[in-house]
C-alpha cells in the first residue's frame, strides 16, 4: 500500500480545532484540500502529519505553535491614530481591518485594543501562539 513521501501531492480532509475543542476551519462540507508536498503552503506541523499516511486512513495529530504559526510577536502590534480611520468605520476589538503595503499589496490586521485617540492593531496571523489540533484523513496520493 502507498504511502504520503515528501514531495507527493496529496488530497486530505481535515478539521482544524484549537485546544479548547473550537472548530476554525474544515474542508468536510466542501472538496477536499489538494497540494504538493514540500512546497511551503502548508504549516510545517501539517504536512509532517500526513507523511507515511496511506489512502483513506484518518488519525488526529496536535502541532505546538512552533510547528504552526508561531508565537505572538510583539513587534507587529502598533499604535494608529483614530483619525487615520476612515469615518464609517467605528473600531471594536477583534475587528478586522486590511491595510495597504507600499508595494499596492494588502494585509490583514485585527484590532487589539480601542483607546480615546487610538487603537492599536496587531498584523500577527491570527492563529499566532496556539497549538492546533487537525482531524485527518488522506483521501488522494497522486
Amino acid at each position: 500500500m502507498s504511502k504520503v513521501k515528501a514531495d507527493d501531492t496529496v488530497k486530505v480532509h481535515y478539521t482544524g480545532k484549537l485546544v479548547n475543542g473550537q472548530i476554525f476551519d474544515s474542508s468536510l462540507e466542501r472538496e477536499p484540500l489538494e497540494v504538493k508536498l514540500g512546497q511551503g503552503q502548508l504549516i510545517p506541523g501539517f504536512e509532517l502529519g500526513l507523511i507515511d499516511m496511506a489512502v483513506n486512513e484518518k488519525k488526529t495529530i496536535t502541532i505546538e505553535m512552533q510547528e504552526a504559526y508561531g508565537e505572538v510577536n510583539k513587534d507587529l502590534f502598533q499604535k494608529v491614530p483614530k483619525a487615520e480611520l476612515p469615518d464609517t468605520i467605528k473600531p471594536e476589538v477583534g475587528m478586522g481591518l486590511v491595510g495597504s503595503n507600499p508595494d499596492g499589496s494588502q494585509r490583514q490586521f485585527r484590532i487589539a485594543e480601542v483607546e480615546e485617540d487610538h487603537i492599536i492593531i496587531d498584523a500577527n496571523h491570527p492563529l499566532a501562539g496556539q497549538d492546533l489540533i487537525f482531524d485527518l484523513e488522506l483521501v488522494a496520493i497522486n
